[in-house]
């Protein structure tokens, strides 16, 4: 009773302003797909795209957004920026005449190669969790959005959650972090914010990198054994992150004194190190688990009527799992927001640019949704593409993630003077003239 009444009610929600949606569809609105499901990244690519996919069925379950219903097709990257970007160009163009609303490769790298190519297509870039920092800034880079939560307030939020543990940031100064870092653009991202904050906290900051795909770490550990660091913050991806964990036990460094980057907090990366993993603490922006109203829905609408698509069932409701949910809702709101101004039709990636803009999720919307206490409250603007900065920090019992911190926001106002030089730079370099956001306020 409780899972059909919500159904009915994110039907309602789904309309603009509550009214029901139209009879007669007005079309169809297509998401391309940049997937990876095979290669040394597939827990990440097949439970993401897999929440994904199921919440864009969900919402057609329920009559869409507005009467449009949404469409997909997935290309196969293997993770490999070459094939991302010929994935891109095969899609970009819609499918059977529905147009593409937005792009979501889960790849650093594909993101990289595909920012100019969208910005010249005017298709909004959707790099949620990861991306270029700089980014950030929509004056420069009108079409990315790094949403929730950009590499730079991640490793800043783990800095605070550090200086908490200390008893106060003051207490920072003298300890000693390692950073473990992925050898790709990705990994790398974070080194230089990293350094800054080392200098204004004062604690000492050793960086080292982990050759792709990450299956040997062993010098990397006898380093840190060597160091005897007060924590290591590992910033890492797919096997890196179990094989990390192993190797941490062999040296004899504590699991409990870890704390893994939002890309090394799911249970593939914990549950294949087994008891070496126990203890190892990790950020979040949304805890894994399905009683949110919304994992209800998707279950009883989707997957119990064999719809879904995840291959093997169990991992419903896990970390990956939810993020395709929360990025599901994320594109499907900018939608929403969008036809508010456009009209309930399917609408150009430009249009649905606006949305994005515009976005703003408070409490009582994402109560509407099923989401609350899923999604963290986030407001868009032109000139900030990602809207939250918060996590939260969840510890491995062995079996299953926990919650162990309120949310924890990130310093903001210190990043943001560094995220605007950087983006300024890249605008002076690419001939951009930064749009005048307070004009489009």
């Amino acid at each position: 009773m409780f899972e059909r009444s919500f159904a009915s009610r994110l039907a309602l929600a789904l309309s603009l302003g509550g009214a029901a949606f139209a009879a007669q569809a007005g079309g169809e609105q297509y998401f391309p797909l940049q997937s990876y499901r095979v290669g040394p990244y597939a827990a990440g690519g097949t439970g993401f795209f897999g929440g994904f996919i199921d919440y864009l069925r969900y919402v057609n379950a329920n009559g869409g957004v507005n009467g449009v219903k949404l469409t997909w097709s997935e290309c196969e990257t293997e993770y490999v920026v070459e094939k991302g970007v010929e994935c891109y160009e095969r899609l970009k163009g819609g499918l059977n005449g529905a147009p593409a609303a937005a792009t979501n490769p889960l790849s650093v790298g594909i993101a990289y190669a595909t920012l100019d190519r969208s910005t010249a297509d005017r298709l909004p870039l959707i790099t949620i969790n990861h991306g270029r920092t700089d980014s950030t800034d929509g004056s420069v880079f009108p079409y990315a959005f790094p949403l929730q939560l950009n590499p730079y307030s991640e490793v800043s939020a783990i800095v605070n959650y550090i200086g908490q543990q200390a008893g106060g940031l003051d207490r920072l100064k003298g300890l000693k972090i390692v950073t473990l870092y992925h050898g790709s653009p990705y990994g790398k991202e974070t080194n230089e914010v990293l350094k800054t904050l080392a200098e204004k906290y004062g604690f000492a900051l050793t960086l080292l990198e982990v050759p792709h795909p990450g299956n040997e770490q062993q010098s990397q550990w006898l380093n840190i054994r060597r160091e005897k660091p007060d924590w290591v913050i590992l910033r890492g991806w797919g096997v890196m992150n179990p094989v990390a964990l192993k190797t941490a036990q062999k040296v004899g460094f504590p699991a409990n004194r870890i704390i893994g980057n939002i890309w090394s907090n799911s249970e593939e990366d914990a549950a294949p190190a087994g008891a070496a993993a126990k203890g190892f603490i990790a950020i979040t922006t949304h805890p894994s688990g399905s009683d949110f109203p919304v994992l209800q829905g998707i279950r009883q609408e989707v997957v119990d009527k064999g719809q879904g698509d995840l291959a093997d069932p169990k991992r419903f409701g896990t970390v990956y799992y939810n993020l395709g949910v929360v990025n599901g809702i994320l594109n499907v709101e900018a939608l929403r927001i969008a036809q508010e101004k456009f009209g309930k039709q399917p609408l150009s990636g430009e249009q649905v640019r606006w949305g994005l803009e515009n976005l703003e999720l408070d409490d009582a919307r994402l109560a509407a949704l099923g989401a609350k206490g899923l999604v963290q409250p986030l407001k868009l603007s032109c000139s900030d593409h990602e809207g939250g900065g918060a996590v939260r920090f969840q510890q491995w019992d062995g079996e299953k993630w926990t919650l162990i911190s309120d949310w924890v926001q990130a310093d903001r106002a210190l990043l943001r003077p560094i995220i605007e030089a950087s983006s300024r730079k890249y605008a002076a370099e690419k001939g951009i003239a930064p749009r005048d956001c307070a004009k489009e306020a």
